[in-house]
């Protein structure tokens, strides 16, 4: 992607590609502010050198480095190419490595909006956050702070890399007066020797440079502060006893660090490790001192946790006092009271759109470095920047369907877009996503002419035929409302919608159209090849058929969006209805009534709806049986259709094989490579807007089956079957 895009704004954000580690400054749209968010722009923004350097280094290394770095990615790797054929996997494998990565996690500025859920910011205040490089940033309210009077915004955007220090000083339970050693005297390591200072500890420090020794003990507070120093200088400067606690800060393979920090500590001691170092550990110094060994996590509790983050779900201070955001703040009142002191460890500053000399005065390491400070030019006054143009208009090209997409999260950039792309019958218009990169990343690569992050735009667009609902669930039912009223057909990624109350909203609003768009379903299985095999195996049949459906789930956390009911709908909703509808198309009948049991029992898991059976009765007498199942392990084959009927079976091997039999005759057919009909789907539907005629997915189809799915749910908690509305 080229560093200048024909726009209406110049925004920048700092990006790495993961597949080169090429950086580049990318154009991008502002951000929307979302629920439990603020929208902030940032005035200033610290770059981790360490962090952010491993991160370059390892972007840089070839495939197979890679794969040595992250050996539990080659086995999900390997896990798809048993289950979905080589081609599949490439395709996505490359897909994956060809997104890039926001760079960067400490900067403050000034909040601009304020999302619905959001209290204790307004529009005009000073925060720090942990938004990465970028003039405009959404970031969660629990990882935004206040800055305090006085501290500026350059100080303040060392707050959350002062939070990781503070954690592992609360980990490591310093009291006044106790000696505690600092290994490793970066940023966090500096900031680490302050703030144990300000606690009343006694600091010692090391670390291979001389010069960032001095500093400690010049300008940050160590007591003592040398490279080089062993455990004999720990032991003199300690009347013999050892540290009571060390705090590992440094980044290295080696596990010299630990060595040394076994040695340093006194009997019955602390160990934190805050930073990066070999762990091929020798048990017997923490054996015989009975010494505490910990891992500090970032920023404090909370972190990596979606409820927290992303959903906005505080922890009560009475049982959690200090939460990453709670550290966040206690690091900016420390600046705010003259505390902890910053500037010693600023030596460089770049403006934002110099963002690239500051990494390569990193990379050549051609001049010591310490602090480096990425400043922003002042947008707080301008008028929102929510689009991009990214290529001149084109008039609408006969025989083509102009189409425009809401969301670019990791189904639409790694399965769908790609399809889009290589059908010619779609003309790409307009792209919207509520991240500006992710707009303008997804749009330039796909090959659409306007990026923007107002939904609005795309649904008034008169160069819009038809938009593709790419977005969370609970946003589905409400974008396609809006979509028919403009009067545009629509495509709707799975579930339709949450409720059955939804489901009607829907209706009434097809109903009230004229004319009547065209809205098509992302039940992709139907479309595969081994599905229409088996459809046309079964098309003499007169008798009703009996289908027998196992999907091998595989788990996802309880803490993952889709379990959530209110955003995801649960996985019955959002995945388990590819199944109710492969069955619906299959016995070419619809669902009337439907009884789903779970596991359950003292040693069930948290979720339970994802270990199910469902029994659906079809209008024409077919009965299905589909059993979701999430208990299992990955790398068995996913999925598996079985159809009995006339004398006739049918089965349907993940989608790579298809077995018939019938009058005593066995048939395989066996397909290159796994397909679940997602370009099938695309080009039949390009035909459908193109000739016309009616959906490729009828409405009653779809109607029954998001009902289904959503009736599921309620007969696991009802424990009784339901029906079907008509």
């Amino acid at each position: 992607m080229p560093n200048t895009i024909v726009g209406l704004i110049d925004l920048y954000q700092v990006i790495q590609s993961i597949r080169t580690g090429r950086l580049t400054l990318y154009n991008v749209p502002d951000p929307m502010v979302r629920p439990g968010h603020l929208l902030v722009a940032n005035k200033a923004s610290a770059i981790s050198a360490g962090t952010e350097k491993i991160t370059m280094e390892l972007s840089r290394k070839s495939l197979f480095g890679k794969a040595l770095e992250r050996p539990d990615q080659v086995r999900r790797v390997l896990e798809k190419l048993r289950n979905e054929g080589i081609l599949n996997t490439f395709s996505q494998v490359k897909e994956k490595l060809d997104e890039p990565m926001s760079m960067g996690y400490s900067s403050s500025g000034v909040v601009l909006a304020c999302g619905d859920r959001v209290q204790g910011f307004k529009p005009g205040d000073r925060v720090a956050s942990n938004g990465p490089h970028a003039e405009v940033v959404c970031v969660p309210k629990h990882l935004c702070a206040l800055v305090p009077e006085g501290v500026s915004s350059e100080h303040a955007a060392f707050a959350v890399l002062g939070a990781i220090a503070l954690q592992g000083v609360r980990l490591s339970r310093s009291s006044l007066g106790e000696t505690v050693l600092v290994i490793g005297l970066g940023l966090i390591g500096q900031m680490t020797v302050c703030i144990l200072k300000a606690a009343g500890v006694k600091v010692l420090a090391t670390d291979l440079d001389a010069d960032k020794c001095q500093l400690a003990a010049d300008r940050m507070g160590a007591i003592a502060a040398y490279a080089n120093m062993t455990p004999h200088d720990v032991l003199d400067l300690t009347r013999g006893l050892g540290v009571d606690a060390v705090l590992i800060t440094a980044s290295t393979r080696s596990r010299s660090p630990m060595d040394f920090a076994c040695q340093a500590v006194r009997p019955k001691g602390r160990i934190v490790l805050v930073g990066v170092v070999g762990l091929d550990l020798d048990r017997r110094p923490f054996y015989f001192k009975e010494i505490e060994f910990t891992v500090s996590c970032s920023y404090g509790p909370g972190r990596y946790d979606p409820l927290y983050e992303d959903r906005g779900h505080d922890y009560p201070q009475a049982y959690v006092r200090w939460t990453e955001q709670r550290n966040i703040q206690a690091v900016l009142d420390l600046m705010g009271n003259g505390g902890l002191d910053v500037s010693p460890l600023i030596t460089h500053r770049f403006p934002i759109d110099k963002a690239t000399d500051a990494y390569q005065l990193i990379e050549s390491e051609k001049e010591p470095y310490l602090g480096i400070v990425l400043t922003y030019p002042d947008v707080t006054g301008r008028s929102s920047g929510q689009r991009i143009d990214l290529r001149s208009p084109t008039p609408k090209q006969k025989g083509r369907v102009r189409m425009g997409c809401i969301g670019s999260g990791n189904f639409a950039r790694v399965v769908l877009l790609p399809v889009l792309k290589r059908i010619q019958d779609f003309q790409p218009k307009m792209l919207c996503s509520a991240g500006g990169f992710s707009a303008a990343y997804s749009g330039f690569k796909h090959g659409f002419e306007i990026v923007t992050t107002d939904e609005e735009e795309v649904f008034r667009s008169p160069d819009v035929d038809i938009i593709f609902v790419l977005t969370p669930h609970d946003q589905h039912a409400r974008q396609v409302i809006s979509v028919i009223e403009n009067g545009k057909s629509v495509f709707v990624e799975k579930p339709l919608a949450l409720t059955v109350e939804e489901v009607f909203e829907i209706e009434d609003a097809l109903l009230g159209a004229s004319p009547t768009p065209i809205l098509m379903m992302g039940f992709n299985r139907r479309f595969s090849p081994a599905a229409s095999q088996v459809k046309a195996f079964f098309s003499t049949n007169r008798s009703p058929l009996t289908l027998s459906i196992r999907f091998n789930a595989g788990h996802i956390p309880p803490d993952h969006w889709i379990q959530d009911e209110t955003v995801g709908g649960g996985r019955l909703i959002g995945e388990a209805c590819h199944a109710i509808d492969l069955a619906t198309f299959l016995s070419g009948s619809p669902p009337v009534r439907v009884y789903v049991e779970a596991i359950g029992g003292l040693h069930a898991p948290e979720i339970t709806d994802d270990q199910c059976f469902m029994t659906l009765r079809h209008a024409n007498g077919s009965i299905s049986s589909i059993g979701y199942l999430a208990g299992g392990d990955k790398a068995f084959p996913k999925e598996r259709v079985e159809v009995f009927g006339g004398g006739k079976v049918a089965v349907i091997e993940d989608f790579r094989e298809v077995i018939t039999c019938v009058n005593g005759k066995l048939k395989r057919k066996r397909y290159l490579a796994q397909d679940k009909g997602h370009k099938t789907e695309m080009e039949v539907l390009a035909r459908t807007l193109i000739t016309g005629g009616p959906s490729p997915t009828p409405w009653e189809e779809v109607r029954s089956v998001s009902l289904a799915s959503i009736l599921a749910v309620r007969s696991i908690r009802e424990g009784v079957p339901l029906e079907v509305p008509h």
